[in-house]
């Protein structure tokens, strides 16, 4: 009931969020760079909870179970305290801007659902953001069990894998901003990450166990094909929302809840054919081999098939002729 009342909540904002970046600006460029932007504080936001619980690790020794149930309730109420904060600064401080262009320049009224349906483009946007969600998601579920479970690594890895894979997607995330974006750009980096995914795929389902430390590499190559996926992926929301901002909450709503749906079906399938612990294979050797256990399909095949499909995708777009980019740059619509 928590986790569903979690996501009700998490859909709304998010949605809202990502609608703001199509109000703010037409220029393509600038709405890539927002978007950049807005990944790059999701990722100093994970990081930020990473320290959190570095401090309360330090603070609250774990002896017994229930302090263990204290430290994660602890930092539970220390990640919820400072959003609130961040959301009540965001809601009171920030001043609602003026327009600056004429509203005939752009369609402010509510565009009907139906309108969009017409459109080619919806549905291969809404494949390839569904498609690098699921790459994003489901590999972010299986990592910590892939590194314990599977490679037997420290459990210092499931903090310190996540934390490089963060750290090189803030990184990239700030340097998409400074790119002048294009249809073509944004092709050619989204298929940039989907080919660095599927190598690292490739990577993870032939990873032993006794070469684990290279997961360390492979995991800067994930962050930053995240970037690269994430940042172009929500960038073609805004292409084909072009100028009719009165149904950029549509796209981006309609979009959420396919990947919402998605990957708590791939989740439950891939779960559905999980077994209690992963059991490895001899070899004639007697040596540990490769084990194909399902955590391990999680993290590298389904995320290297999905990129597969997106690049696919991606190849036949045509965003040159939609939306903003086909267009001269245009004034921004608001004005502090």
């Amino acid at each position: 009931m928590f986790a569903a009342i979690f996501n009700i909540g998490w859909a709304a904002t998010q949605v809202s969020h990502m609608a703001m970046v199509n109000c703010i600006s037409l220029n393509s460029t600038s709405r890539v760079a927002l978007t950049s932007s807005r990944n790059a504080f999701t990722m100093v936001a994970n990081l930020g909870l990473y320290a959190i619980a570095l401090v309360v690790f330090g603070v609250i020794k774990a002896g017994s179970k229930e302090d263990t149930e204290t430290q994660y309730r602890w930092i539970a109420y220390s990640s919820i305290t400072i959003g609130c904060c961040f959301v009540v600064i965001f809601l009171m401080g920030t001043k609602e801007p003026r327009l600056r262009i004429d509203l005939k320049q752009t369609s402010r009224a509510r565009i009907p659902w139906v309108y969009w349906f017409r459109k080619l483009l919806y549905y291969q946007v809404a494949m390839v953001y569904l498609l690098t969600r699921l790459v994003l998601n489901v590999s972010q579920a299986y990592l910590a069990f892939f590194v314990i479970d599977d490679l037997q690594m420290d459990q210092s890895a499931k903090a310190l894998v996540p934390a490089i894979i963060y750290i090189c997607s803030f990184v990239v995330s700030v340097l998409l901003q400074e790119i002048p974006w294009n249809g073509r750009r944004l092709k050619a980096y989204y298929t940039a990450g989907g080919i660095i995914w599927i190598f690292c795929g490739a990577a993870i389902l032939l990873l032993p166990r006794d070469i684990s430390s290279f997961m360390y590499a492979i995991s800067v190559f994930i962050g930053i094909a995240n970037a690269l996926m994430m940042v172009t992926a929500i960038s073609m929301q805004s292409v084909l929302v072009g100028a009719e901002v009165g149904g950029c909450a549509f796209v981006c709503g309609s979009l959420s809840f396919l990947d919402k749906m998605s990957c708590g079906l791939a989740l439950y399938v891939l779960q559905s054919h999980q077994t209690t612990s992963p059991r490895g294979q001899l070899n004639n050797n007697n040596q540990q081999s490769v084990y194909l256990s399902v955590t391990r399909y999680g993290l590298g095949l389904v995320p290297a098939l999905c990129s597969f499909v997106g690049v696919a995708v991606t190849f036949f777009m045509e965003l040159e002729a939609a939306g903003s980019l086909s267009k001269p740059l245009l004034r921004e619509p608001l004005l502090e």
